[in-house]
Order: structure tokens, then sequence, then C-alpha cells
């Protein structure tokens, strides 16, 4: 176990994504964010899903428009790279129904499981054995669903529609986010059970 561990660890390191010091650090900064934030917990996700509570998608409004000028900027400077998936429209319909039937049971997003698992909470834990058997199963069976998975549309991104304009594009989309995020109302959801 422990050395599939330090393999994977070498894999990220020998692929060029920087010290994996530097990984596990950006990763126990966000973990921080998550809890000082308390988007961990069940009642701010449920806050979120009643319409009651926004702080979950005014975070995520401003982390991927921070996100997407910052990597923008990585990418054009060749500090990263990526590359686009493919929109296979069934496949993204299906697991967006899965994503949010996972989100609505455990009351949760993914990226917090791991912050409520360190704060010894058993549904979260359930939650991540989950997700790994759930993903380990649909990476073995990927080469039997992928013709099931709808129609293959390429590698579309929004730039690919203005080429000459990317960065106007990139700024424009994080502007975007940032202002539907600052004029939501501050919506804190209280839980009825808590105040009892």
């Amino acid at each position: 176990m422990i050395e599939k561990i330090m393999q994977m660890f070498h894999i990220a390191e020998s692929e060029g994504h920087g010290s994996v010091w530097i990984i596990l650090f950006i990763g126990f900064l966000f973990g921080v964010i998550i809890a000082y934030s308390r988007l961990d917990k069940f009642e701010k996700m449920a806050g979120f899903l009643l319409f009651e509570d926004t702080l979950a998608i005014r975070m995520a409004m401003t982390t991927v428009a921070l996100s997407s000028v910052g990597f923008y900027f990585l990418v054009a400077n060749g500090y990263a790279t990526f590359e686009a998936k493919p929109v296979l429209l069934g496949g993204l319909i299906v697991g967006a129904i899965l994503f949010g039937i996972g989100l609505v049971i455990l009351g949760k997003c993914p990226s917090a499981f791991f912050v409520s698992v360190s704060e010894g909470r058993v549904d979260a834990f359930v939650g991540v054995v989950g997700g790994m058997v759930g993903g380990a199963a649909f990476t073995y069976l990927y080469p039997y669903l992928k013709n099931f998975m709808g129609p293959d549309y390429g590698k579309i991104q929004i730039t690919d529609f203005f080429p000459q304009y990317t960065l106007l594009v990139t700024l424009l989309f994080a502007f975007f986010l940032f202002g539907i995020a600052y004029i939501l109302p501050t919506l804190d959801y209280n839980d009825p059970a808590d105040e009892k």
C-alpha cells in the first residue's frame, strides 16, 4: 500500500507537476479554506440545495473565476499544460445525475470529503470509499461503457470559437462569475434541528 502511494507521488513529480511538497501544501491550504468556511458541514450544502444558503455557490464561482485567470497565465507562460476531454453528452448527463444524487445523499462535494474524514466523520469516510470503488469500477468498465455514452462532440473549449481573443474571453468569463458571486445575496442557512 505504502509502495503504491510513493509510486503515485513519483509519477506526479516526474510528469512535471512540481514538487510533491508544494502539491501537498496547496492541498492542505485548500482543506483549511474548506474547513474555515464550513463547506464540509452538511447544513451548508443542505442550505445550498434548499436555496437558503449562498456560500457554496459564491465560493465556487469565485474559485473558478480566480483559477481560470491564473491558469490561463500559467499555460501561456509554459508553467502548466492541459488537455481538454472529449464531450460525450450521454456520459455527461449520467455523470451529472450521479454526482447530484451523491451530493444530496451525503451533503457535501467530493473536495470536502477529505476534510470531513480528517475530522472523524464516518459518513464522509463511507462517501470516500464509495467514490473510490465507483471510480475503480468505471475505469475498469470504461472500454465497454464508452459506446453507450452518446455521440462524441470532440474536445470543445469556449476559446475555440474566439481563437484571436482567448485572454479577453477568459477575463470576461471570470468577470461574469465574479459579478454573479457579488450580486447574490448573502444567505446563511440555520438548520431548524439546531434551534431545538
